[in-house]
């Protein structure tokens, strides 16, 4: 389900995850934070993964609409300042 690194660039890396219901998630991190670790990236993705389950199974979400979630936005920003740090 993780397919690594699919674009390098000077600025940015962007990195994909692909569920088994074909659900695609990105990750686009800043270029300049250094390399980071597969098992590191896999984890993240797998949280974000939790994450939106936890949104789409809610009876009320619609699915295909936006995703208007405050507690799924919270989770995002955390997993996402987490992956950002180098040790």
């Amino acid at each position: 389900m993780y397919l690594g690194l699919l674009y390098p660039t000077e600025e940015y890396r962007v990195y994909g995850y692909v569920t088994n219901s074909r659900v695609k998630i990105v990750l686009v991190l800043d270029g300049e934070g250094g390399v980071l670790k597969d098992p590191d990236l896999r984890n993240a993705f797998r949280k974000l993964h939790a994450a939106y389950i936890d949104v789409v199974a809610n009876p009320f979400y619609i699915p295909c609409q936006r995703i208007s979630s405050a507690r799924f936005d919270a989770l995002a920003a955390e997993i996402s300042r987490g992956v950002g740090r180098v040790n």
